[in-house]
């Protein structure tokens, strides 16, 4: 059976800005987070259920989160919204974007400057593997953040070293109902998969892997916060938006690191590495002041615009020409 301690310890450590927002499905993994932080902090802590419209059992899972609340004497904020997934878009990104978007609401409209999510060890250990399914680069492969800001709010997730079975054993001990998502069984999710199919083979070849895993993950963490790091200087050396004759004075690797960087942060957009492949040839190749640079990325283009380079939004801009009269 397991022990509880690296949760009780989790939760010890755990010091945010109070009062805190608990995203609170009415799981595991969300209950024991819930309980456990206003066990901590009575009177500031506060719950809010995202209801995302995708299942028959949603009213049954908000009704759960309510009662439970009204229990324990938490208020509780619920958020009804339509998650369904756009053509093109997987149907647990658009979940997972209209989730953070609703807890962004709530926490700027009741000025909670910290909320807490309850991703565990397992979870971490799932997005990592999904990176590597893709490729994915350093961003991808330190998987979740322990910690991050959105404007002037604090996102937490203070159970990253905590193994799922601690969660369940600690409501067990402490006689705490939750709900299960039926939808964690179905294999027709990628995740999904992995965890009842790639997660137990792992288990039986490499036994300690989640730790490992875990800290390869917070190794590729400190190396992205470097990589970041270099790429706000070397914006900060060529200009923002980018000069053209400040972004071929760098090496390839940096190049590439400073433009990843400027889509990012500057326009949310990110290229792939075929558009970033491209995209630099295009900048190389500009030698003579006619020279143009076109390429779609995302949702827009980088242009040149003189002697640097701007992102264009083509929706907002369509959308703009359509208003017009």
């Amino acid at each position: 059976m397991p022990t509880t301690s690296s949760f009780t310890a989790a939760i010890a450590a755990f010091a945010p800005t109070l009062p805190l927002l608990v995203a609170y499905s009415g799981g595991a993994d969300s209950t024991a987070l819930l309980v456990a932080c206003h066990r901590k902090w009575p009177g500031q802590v506060r719950a809010v259920h995202v209801h995302h419209g995708l299942q028959a059992a949603a009213d049954d899972f908000a009704s759960h989160c309510e009662q439970q609340c009204a229990r324990l004497h938490i208020p509780l904020s619920l958020v009804r919204l339509d998650a369904r997934h756009a053509k093109g878009e997987s149907p647990e990104d658009a979940a997972r974007n209209c989730r953070y978007a609703a807890l962004m609401q709530v926490a700027t409209e009741l000025n909670m400057p910290s909320v807490a999510l309850a991703q565990h060890q397992d979870d971490q250990v799932e997005t990592l593997l999904l990176a590597l399914s893709r490729g994915a680069g350093l961003p991808g492969l330190a998987a979740m953040p322990q910690h991050w800001m959105r404007g002037t709010t604090h996102y937490h997730r203070p159970l990253l070293q905590v193994p799922a079975a601690q969660l369940r054993q600690w409501l067990q001990e402490q006689d705490i109902a939750c709900i299960e998502d039926p939808s964690n069984h179905d294999i027709a999710y990628t995740r999904n998969h992995i965890r009842h199919q790639l997660i137990p083979a792992l288990a039986r070849v490499f036994p300690g892997y989640a730790t490992t895993f875990t800290r390869s993950a917070a190794h590729a963490a400190q190396a992205q916060t470097l990589v970041q790091e270099l790429a706000v200087h070397d914006l900060s050396a060529i200009g923002n938006p980018p000069s053209i004759a400040g972004l071929q004075t760098l090496s390839e690797h940096r190049q590439a690191n400073v433009l990843r960087y400027w889509l990012k942060c500057q326009h949310h957009t990110s290229a792939s590495a075929a558009q970033l492949r491209e995209l630099q040839r295009q900048i190389g190749a500009c030698t003579t002041k006619g020279h143009a640079i076109d390429l779609k990325i995302g949702q827009g283009k980088v242009m040149r615009q003189g002697q640097v380079l701007h992102w264009y939004n083509l929706k907002e801009a369509s959308a703009s020409t359509t208003a017009q009269p």
